[in-house]
C-alpha cells in the first residue's frame, strides 16, 4: 500500500536533445510511413530527439529542484554542433536516423551523467553499454520480418542535416506519451567580430 502511494507521488522523465521544428518535421514524416507501411508506431510516443539520459523517476513534490539543477547544469554547457547522416539499426526491431559521434557530443552526454549520478539519477544499462547516440524512427514495436524489409530499404538511403544544439531538454510522461516539460539553454555562443582596418 505504501510503495503504491510512494509511486503515484513519482513521475517518468528523461533527458534529450530536440533538432530544430523542421527536422522534427521530416523525421515525424519517416516514423509516419514506418506507421503506415511497417505497422511500427512507438517512435510517435515522443517528439524526435536524442536521449542523453534515458527514463527515470523523480519525486513530484522536488521537480523544482530537478529543474534548478538542470538549468544549472546547462548554463555551463557550451552549444552543440551537431550532425545527422544517413540510417541506422539496433537489430532486429529498431531503425534511427544516425547521429555522428563527435567529441563535443560524446562529452556534455559523459558530463551530464556524471552531474546527474550525484543527484541519485543512475542509468544501470549505461555500464554495459557505451553512449550510441540516435534518433528512432521505428521503434519496438517492428516485427522482425519487418524490421529485415524495411532495413533493407532505409540502409542505403541519404540523409544529411546540420544543426545547433542550444539547449538540454526535460520531457514528462503522461501515461501514454512523452511531452516537453521545459527546456534549459546553454550558454549562447560568442562569435567574435574582427575590427576591420581602415
Amino acid at each position: 500500500m505504501y510503495k503504491r502511494a510512494f509511486e503515484a507521488n513519482m513521475s517518468r522523465f528523461f533527458i534529450a536533445l530536440l533538432p530544430p521544428v523542421e527536422i522534427q518535421d521530416y523525421a515525424n514524416q519517416i516514423r509516419q510511413y514506418f506507421s503506415d507501411r511497417y505497422a511500427s508506431r512507438g517512435a510517435q510516443n515522443s517528439p524526435p530527439h536524442i536521449t542523453l539520459q534515458p527514463p527515470f523517476e523523480w519525486v513530484n513534490t522536488n521537480l523544482s529542484l530537478l529543474e534548478e539543477s538542470l538549468e544549472k547544469f546547462a548554463s555551463n554547457q557550451k552549444s552543440v554542433d551537431i550532425i545527422l547522416n544517413g540510417y541506422g539499426a539496433f537489430a532486429p526491431r529498431v531503425i534511427y536516423i544516425n547521429v555522428i559521434r563527435s567529441t563535443q557530443l560524446l562529452t556534455l552526454q559523459a558530463d551530464l551523467m556524471i552531474y546527474l549520478k550525484n543527484m541519485g539519477i543512475v542509468d544501470k544499462r549505461a555500464t554495459n553499454r557505451p553512449f550510441a547516440p540516435h534518433m528512432t524512427v521505428a521503434f519496438r514495436d517492428l516485427t522482425k520480418q519487418n524490421f529485415k524489409t524495411a532495413w533493407a530499404e532505409f540502409e542505403p538511403r541519404q540523409l544529411h542535416f546540420e544543426f545547433t544544439a542550444s539547449q538540454l531538454t526535460l520531457l514528462l510522461h503522461d501515461g501514454k506519451r512523452w511531452n516537453v516539460k521545459s527546456a534549459f539553454p546553454f550558454l549562447p555562443q560568442i562569435h567574435t567580430l574582427v575590427p576591420s582596418l581602415s
